[in-house]
C-alpha cells in the first residue's frame, strides 16, 4: 500500500465512523428523550426519570468522548492530506482551501458538540427534576 492511499483510507475510515457514530447518536437521543417525554405524559416513577436523566447525559458524555477521539485522528491525517494535494492544481486543493476559509462556528466538530451540550443539559435537567419528585 502506498503512503498516499494509507493516508486517506485513514482519513476516510474515520470521516466514515465519525458519521455512523454521530447517527447513532441521534438514533439512542430520540429513544432516550422519547422516553423522558412518555415518564412525564404517563406520571411513571420519579425514579424512572432519575434513571432516564442518567441515561441520556451519560449518552452524550460518551458520545463527546467518541468524538474527541475521531477528531484528533482525523487532524492526524489533515498535514499529510495537504502534502499530497500539493502537487494538485490550485482548484483542486480542498483541505487547502477549507483551511483557509474554515471559521470555528461553520463546523461539523462545533455543531456535534452543540448538539452533545445539549443532550447533556437535557439529562441533567431530567435527572434534577426526577430528584425533586422523588423527594416531594
Amino acid at each position: 500500500m502506498q503512503s498516499d492511499q494509507f493516508i486517506w483510507e485513514h482519513f476516510k475510515l474515520n470521516t466514515e465512523s465519525r458519521l455512523r457514530g454521530f447517527n447513532f447518536f441521534i438514533l439512542l437521543s430520540i429513544f432516550a428523550d422519547g422516553g423522558v417525554f412518555t415518564a412525564l405524559e404517563k406520571s411513571f416513577n420519579p425514579k424512572l426519570l432519575i434513571l432516564l436523566g442518567v441515561f441520556t447525559a451519560l449518552l452524550a458524555f460518551v458520545f463527546w468522548i467518541m468524538d474527541v477521539r475521531s477528531t484528533r485522528l482525523l487532524k492526524l491525517t489533515i498535514p499529510a492530506l495537504k502534502d499530497i494535494e500539493s502537487s494538485f492544481q490550485t482548484k483542486c486543493r480542498i483541505f487547502a482551501a477549507d483551511a483557509i476559509n474554515q471559521g470555528w462556528f461553520f463546523r461539523f466538530t462545533f455543531a456535534t458538540r452543540v448538539l452533545l451540550l445539549a443532550q447533556f443539559l437535557f439529562g441533567a435537567g431530567v435527572l434534577c427534576f426526577g430528584i425533586y419528585l422523588s423527594l416531594r
